[in-house]
């Protein structure tokens, strides 16, 4: 685990506390680590599952079919 000093505005601090508070946690610590795991799940991008990557390759090593109306060819509107 890794130990950090940080510093917080007031608005900040307020927020961690209602996070404490609000989900039962016994220090702002996790507080952090909630309010972190809500940003990577809200803003980051996820992490794909080795199968779906491995499927991923296999489509991309299939041959095309070059069409030339797609709509035409599968009678869409």
């Amino acid at each position: 685990m890794i130990n950090a000093l940080i510093k917080l505005d007031e608005r900040s601090n307020r927020v961690l506390n209602i996070i404490k508070a609000q989900l039962g946690l016994r220090n702002k610590s996790e507080a952090v680590q909630v309010a972190v795991q809500a940003y990577e799940t809200e803003h980051l991008e996820p992490e794909l599952r080795p199968s779906y990557v491995a499927r991923l390759k296999e489509l991309q090593d299939e041959e095309s079919v070059e069409v030339a109306d797609f709509a035409e060819r599968y009678e869409l509107p």
